[in-house]
């Protein structure tokens, strides 16, 4: 068995909560991070989540900001890993790359593998309407989340849960997962369990325009999208007299009233917001212009 404190090098790709709260994981389990490797915040993105590069900071861990590939390259041969660790990163490592890990190299994925394979596996589990994900440690290979598994952690996804509140579970459960991985595969014990994605499903990314709402699908639908993409993602949205306005907060209920038009109403001082199978959303926050707006304002800009 080899000696855990002989080969616990590493160079990590990280970014978001999921890699701050991955790489203390790895400084409190022995792991010497050689290398961090981040992504520039983008300024059109609202961040709403914790920072690699403030972490590495306080830790005085060498940081590179996107570097080119040959830049890459050179500095993680010079740093000849051990491991090489993904923890929410947005790019994918080049095969050669992962190759220059003499342990292997590990992603953390935010679905159950092989389900949710790609990109904002969270997002698209609640619009789907599942009842449960999880996050998957496995070995990263040419095809995205396609290598042996690790590990895994599953959480569950409570009805009116937002897309925000499964991800601070994935965080959590993140945790939980490398916590009790690291050990196992310092040991070489870990297991390698197989990845069949024929079993599985991939998704790409979603783009603020796929908030859109469809008001003549049914509430359980429509509800979906916004719990999938509220905010502080872009949120789900829906233009009516020629003003868009975005949904913040909000339950699904039977409809209140009769004959309804789909789309935003008002009643009884209440906006609700009209499906098409005899449900509605009852719209506690609505966002216009970026500030939230009342029942009255909203019937004097959908009437005028």
């Amino acid at each position: 068995m080899t000696d855990p404190t002989l080969a616990n090098r590493a160079v990590v790709f990280a970014y978001h909560s999921v890699g701050v709260h991955s790489i203390k994981v790895l400084l409190a389990r022995g792991i010497h991070i050689e290398l961090v490797v981040t992504h520039l915040d983008n300024p059109n993105e609202t961040i709403w989540f914790d920072s690699v590069a403030d972490l590495c900071a306080e830790h005085n861990i060498p940081t590179l900001f996107e570097p080119t590939a040959e830049e890459l390259m050179t500095a993680v041969t010079r740093i000849a890993p051990d491991f090489i660790f993904s923890f929410y990163y947005r790019n994918m490592l080049p095969v050669d790359l992962l190759a220059l890990a003499t342990r292997g190299a590990y992603n953390l994925h935010g679905s159950l593998l092989p389900k949710y394979r790609g990109r904002v596996p969270v997002n698209w589990a609640v619009l789907h309407g599942e009842t449960e994900t999880g996050v998957t440690l496995h070995e990263m290979t040419l095809k995205p989340d396609a290598g042996a598994i690790i590990a895994q952690t599953s959480v569950p996804i409570l009805p009116d849960d937002t897309a925000h509140d499964v991800f601070g579970k994935l965080t959590v459960a993140s945790e939980q997962t490398l916590w009790h991985a690291i050990p196992q595969l310092l040991a070489g014990t870990a297991a390698r369990l197989p990845n069949e994605l024929a079993l599985g499903s991939y998704f790409g990314g979603r783009k603020p325009e796929d908030g859109r709402i469809n008001w003549q699908l049914s509430g359980q639908q429509v509800y979906n999208l916004h719990r999938a993409v509220a905010p502080p993602y872009p949120g789900a949205f829906t233009d009516q007299n020629n003003h868009r306005f975005i949904i913040k907060k909000a339950c699904l209920v039977n409809s209140p009233k009769a004959n309804l038009p789909q789309g935003l109403s008002v009643v009884d001082n209440v906006v609700f917001g009209q499906c098409g199978d005899g449900q509605a959303l009852k719209i506690y926050e609505l966002l216009f212009n970026g500030n939230l707006i009342t029942a009255q304002q909203l019937q004097q800009l959908i009437l005028h």
